[in-house]
C-alpha cells in the first residue's frame, strides 16, 4: 500500500516557512519538521504492541504522529488501534492539523485499523501539569504508549505564568522544549516510548542539570543520534543549532549500551553507528549527569587518555569562577586607556599567544577601570592567574582557549577580569607560576578540546563546565609549565608535549 502522508506535509511545511517571517517563528520557537526527520524518529520506536496511544505535543501540521501512522500501516505486525493527542495553540496551524489528522484517519481506516484522533488547541504545559498532577495514578488505558515530540526552543521568562506554573509544580527549567520532555515523560505508561528532537544544550551545563537528573532517572536513554553539522535540522529555518534526536523508555533499569549514531545532514541511512557502554555515556557518580556522545573510535581515544588526569580542582586547591566586571553595570567607571587612578581590566581581544597582553590600543573594549569603592569588590589581587573565553564564535576551531595572567608583565596591585572570561585561582588569589603555565598547556591542549566536546554542544564554557573536567596532578602540571616560556608553544608542539604526559608513567 502506498502512503504518503508525510511527503505532503513537506510541501506545506516549505510554504509556510516562505510565507511566514522566520522572526515570528522564533519568537514562539517554531521550527517544522521536515519529512526525512519525522520518519527517521518515527523508525526509532521499537515495541509492537496491539494498540497505540500517541502524544504528539507541539504538533504543528501534524508531520510527526503521521510518520507513526505511516510505519505502523507499512509494518508487518499492525496494531488493531491507534489513538492520537496531538497538542497545538497555534490558531494558524489547526486547519493543516486537521487535514493530516483527517488523512491519517483514512489511511488507517483502509488498512483495517481502528483510528481515533483527537486535537487539543490548548496550552500544552497548563494541560500536562493538571492531567498528570490530578491524575497521577490514572488507569494506564489513559496514559501514552508513545510520545514524539519536537518541542518549541524557546527560554521561559522567570516572571511568566508558565514559569510560575513550572516552579510550584517542581519542574525547574529554563526553556520550553526541557517542559515539554519532562511532562510527556510523566505522560508516558510504564514501558512507553518516546522520540524527540531538542537543541544539544541540555547534555550539560547548570540551566538543565535538574531535567537531566529527572529524566535520566525517569528514563532509560536507548539512543543518541546526533548531527554533525549546525545547519542541517533545520535549514530551511537558517537554525544554527547542534540538535540532537533521543529515544528513551519509560523504565528506571539502565541498559549496558546505548546506541550512537550520526550523520553529517539528513541522509539517515549513511548513519554511522556504534553501540557504547551506558556509563561513558553518563558517567557513574556524576551527581550533575552529564550526557558525553562518543561518535567514533577518536572519542573513545579521547577518553582513554584522559585516563592520563584523573585530579579534580577541588583536589588541587583550585577553583574557577566568572569574570566579575560587567562593562553595562559600570560604565561610567572605565577608560579607554589607563591613566593614574585606574587600575587593568582585562578582556579576550587581550589574549596573545596564550598569554595576556595588556593594554591593546586598537581594542574598542575598554582597557582600564577606575579604583573606587564602587568598583573595589569586582577585582582580584594580582597574580598568576589562568584565564579563558566564555564564549567562542561558532567557527572557531577551538572551544576552549586558555591565556595566562602574569603580574610580572602588568604593574598593578589588582585586576578586573571582565564577565565574558572565566578565572582559575586558589581561593581567590592567585596560582604558583609554573602550576598556572602547565595549567593553561592543558587548557590549550586539543585532548582538552576534544573531551569537552563530548558532553557540550554549546559554544559557551561556563565554569560550572570546567569544573567537571578531569585535570593533572600537581606534579604533572608543574612538569607541564615548564614547557611554557614566554609564549605557550604552538599547537602542535602543545599536543606532542601532552601525548608524552598520557604515556608518562610519572
Amino acid at each position: 500500500m502506498a502512503i504518503d502522508l508525510t511527503n505532503r506535509l513537506d510541501v506545506v511545511r516549505k510554504s509556510l516557512n516562505c510565507s511566514t517571517c522566520r522572526l515570528q517563528r522564533s519568537s514562539i520557537g517554531q521550527f517544522l519538521t521536515s519529512a526525512k526527520i519525522a520518519r527517521f524518529m518515527a523508525s526509532l520506536f521499537q515495541h509492537e504492541r496491539g494498540s497505540v496511544r500517541i502524544l504528539d505535543a507541539g504538533a504543528g501540521t501534524g508531520v510527526l504522529f503521521a510518520a507513526c501512522v505511516e510505519a505502523y500501516v507499512s509494518g508487518k505486525q499492525r496494531p488493531l488501534l491507534i489513538d492520537v493527542v496531538a497538542y497545538e495553540n497555534d490558531q494558524k496551524l489547526l486547519p493543516y492539523l486537521k487535514e493530516t489528522m483527517s488523512r491519517c484517519e483514512s489511511t488507517c481506516n483502509r488498512a483495517g485499523i481502528s483510528f481515533q484522533g483527537e486535537i487539543r488547541a490548548e496550552d500544552f504545559v497548563a494541560a500536562a501539569i493538571a492531567e498528570t498532577e490530578a491524575n497521577l495514578f490514572a488507569v494506564q488505558g489513559e496514559r501514552f504508549t508513545h510520545a514524539i515530540l519536537n518541542p518549541p526552543y524557546k527560554k521561559i521568562n522567570s516572571q511568566t505564568p508558565t514559569r510560575r506554573l513550572l516552579d510550584a509544580s517542581g519542574i525547574g527549567v529554563s526553556n520550553l522544549y526541557a517542559a515539554f520532555v519532562w511532562l510527556a515523560a510523566r505522560m508516558l505508561r510504564p514501558g512507553g516510548e518516546m522520540v524527540a528532537i531538542t537543541p544539544r544544550s541540555f547534555c550539560n551545563g547548570p540551566y538543565f542539570r535538574r531535567f537531566r537528573v529527572r529524566f535520566l532517572d525517569m528514563m532509560s536513554l536507548r539512543s543518541i543520534h546526533v548531527f554533525e553539522s549546525r545547519n542541517k535540522a533545520f535549514g530551511d529555518d537558517n537554525v544554527l543549532q547542534e540538535n540532537v534526536i533521543y529515544h528513551a523508555v519509560r523504565e528506571q533499569r539502565k541498559p549496558e549500551h546505548v546506541i550512537v549514531t550520526s550523520s553529517a545532514g539528513l541522509d539517515f541511512h549513511k548513519s554511522r553507528s556504534r553501540s557504547v557502554p551506558y556509563d561513558h555515556v553518563v558517567l557513574p557518580g556524576d551527581r550533575d549527569a552529564f550526557i558525553h556522545l562518543v561518535l567514533d573510535d577518536t572519542d573513545d581515544r579521547v577518553m582513554e587518555r584522559m585516563g592520563a588526569f584523573g585530579t579534580s580542582l577541588v583536589k588541587l586547591g583550585f577553583d574557577v569562577s566568572t569574570g566579575r566586571v560587567v562593562d553595562f553595570r559600570v560604565r561610567e567607571y572605565l577608560q579607554s586607556l589607563p591613566e593614574d587612578g585606574t587600575l587593568p581590566l582585562i578582556h579576550p581581544c587581550h589574549f596573545d599567544a596564550g598569554f595576556v597582553s595588556w593594554p591593546v590600543q586598537s581594542t574598542k573594549k575598554p582597557n582600564a577601570i577606575i579604583a573606587s569603592v564602587r568598583t573595589r569588590d569586582l577585582m582580584v589581587q594580582a597574580g598568576y592567574y589562568v584565564l579563558t573565553k566564555r564564549f567562542s564564535a561558532k567557527e572557531e576551531p577551538r572551544r576552549v582557549v586558555a591565556a595566562i595572567y602574569d603580574p610580572s608583565r602588568i604593574e598593578a596591585p589588582f585586576v578586573g577580569f571582565e564577565n565574558h572570561l572565566n578565572y582559575f585561582h586558589a581561593k581567590g588569589k592567585g596560582l604558583a607560576a609554573n602550576l598556572a603555565k602547565g595549567l593553561a598547556l592543558y587548557l590549550n591542549s586539543s585532548l582538552f578540546d576534544q573531551y569537552f566536546r563530548l558532553f557540550s554542544g554549546h559554544t559557551q564554557v561556563n565554569a560550572t563546565d570546567l569544573r567537571k573536567m578531569r585535570y593533572p596532578t600537581r606534579e604533572q602540571l608543574l612538569r607541564l609549565g615548564a614547557h611554557v616560556r614566554d609564549r605557550m608553544p604552538d599547537q602542535e608542539t602543545v599536543d606532542e608535549i601532552l601525548e608524552k604526559e598520557c604515556n608518562s608513567d610519572g
